[in-house]
């Protein structure tokens, strides 16, 4: 009998015993082998009480091959049952993982819902356990902000610009009204910009798209392009005014007197008023530039709508300030009956000193003078 025939063999001897539940004559028979089969001597070793041969073999075939799923799911119920329920968590998390990226033959669906069930366990023994620890303290947002986030409760958004980033700034979604000694004057000013609004309104009910196609770049991946739904009536664009919609709203440019805006030649000021018809939704979008933040009036809010910044969402008040990093992920939604405009401007970074806001307006007048200045589509 040749080593091959014998090694088949004393393999199907093993699977019998297996079958019949017989571990300890599957496991000697599977020592008897020179190279027995992983995964059949990890079977063994399970139904034998052998956790540790067990764990061997199944580390034998993630070796070769790491993203094995029955060898993910085995070693999970391994560590389980030595107590390691961390451990556990880790193997059953990459098990889920690969499932979800290649599929999982119909026999593991049990195994895979076994594995879902005892995370969903875990994470509330463990979400328990750190509640109890830290139940007798105050209020502390920025605790409660690091827990929900290792517990998975929230996700974790920082700046993304699709430009360009500036290092050493606070990942901050929302800036309070109360922090700058410029918002109170501006709001003051919202019925006299509201009066302009109903009248301009009056005459040109239906403003250009926010987000157009430009005749010399490749059209925006945006699927508001060219759709009024959300408009844009300018009165800084590329840096200037723009003179009929300056001279009919003098409220309105009066008011953006009092913002530190950017001033950046062909780039800087910008000012609009940003329009939402019922039932728009601006995608999930980052903004160009961390070095500024993005300010709205809201002028006309009706009710069911938002902006979502990161994790957080806030509704439109109208005279009340909303101020966010739009170069974190971002969206809004009108899901009333009603249109809804907010004047939209930008303002320098508190964070960046006049220096650096000299030599960042330099950088972008040499970034623009290269070549065709980006188009700004965010909001």
């Amino acid at each position: 009998m040749n080593d091959q025939v014998r090694e088949t063999m004393l393999a199907e001897a093993a699977m019998a015993a297996l079958r019949r539940g017989d571990a300890t004559v599957a496991l000697a028979t599977l020592r008897e082998m020179a190279d027995p089969p992983a995964m059949l001597m990890a079977q063994a070793c399970n139904r034998g009480g052998d956790l540790d041969g067990e764990a061997a073999a199944l580390r034998r075939i993630l070796d070769s091959d790491m993203r094995n799923l029955p060898a993910l799911l085995g070693m999970g119920q391994n560590a389980l049952r030595r107590g390691d329920e961390r451990g556990s968590i880790s193997w059953f998390r990459a098990a889920l993982a690969q499932a979800a990226a290649t599929g999982a033959p119909p026999p593991l669906q049990p195994l895979l819902q076994q594995a879902q069930a005892s995370i969903a366990q875990s994470s509330q023994r463990f979400e328990d356990h750190l509640s109890a620890a830290i139940r007798d303290l105050p209020p502390l947002p920025r605790i409660a902000h690091a827990t929900d986030l290792l517990l998975g409760k929230r996700d974790l958004y920082l700046q993304q610009p699709s430009m360009f980033y500036f290092p050493g700034l606070p990942q901050r979604a929302f800036y309070e009204r109360e922090e700058f000694d410029w918002v109170a004057p501006m709001e003051a000013m919202t019925d006299a910009i509201v009066d302009e609004l109903t009248a301009v309104r009056a005459k040109e009910a239906e403003f250009a798209p926010y987000v157009q196609t430009s005749a010399d770049r490749p059209a925006p991946n945006n699927p508001l392009r060219d759709d009024p739904s959300w408009g844009a009536l300018y009165f800084w664009q590329n840096g200037a005014p723009v003179e009929e919609n300056a001279c009919r709203c003098p409220a309105v440019m009066a008011a953006l007197a009092h913002a530190p805006m950017p001033v950046i030649d062909s780039r800087s000021p910008i000012a609009l008023w940003s329009l939402l018809k019922p039932g728009t939704h601006i995608q999930p979008h980052h903004g160009l530039l961390n070095t500024r933040l993005i300010c709205h009036l809201p002028l006309l809010v009706p009710d069911d709508c938002a902006l979502r910044v990161g994790a957080e969402t806030r509704a439109w008040r109208k005279g009340e300030m909303l101020i966010f990093d739009d170069s974190i992920e971002h969206e809004a939604w009108n899901r009333s009956q009603e249109t809804r405009v907010v004047l939209l401007f930008e303002v320098w970074r508190p964070e960046i000193g006049v220096e650096e806001r000299e030599a960042l307006t330099r950088l972008f007048q040499a970034i623009d003078a290269f070549g065709p200045a980006q188009v700004d589509n965010g909001g």
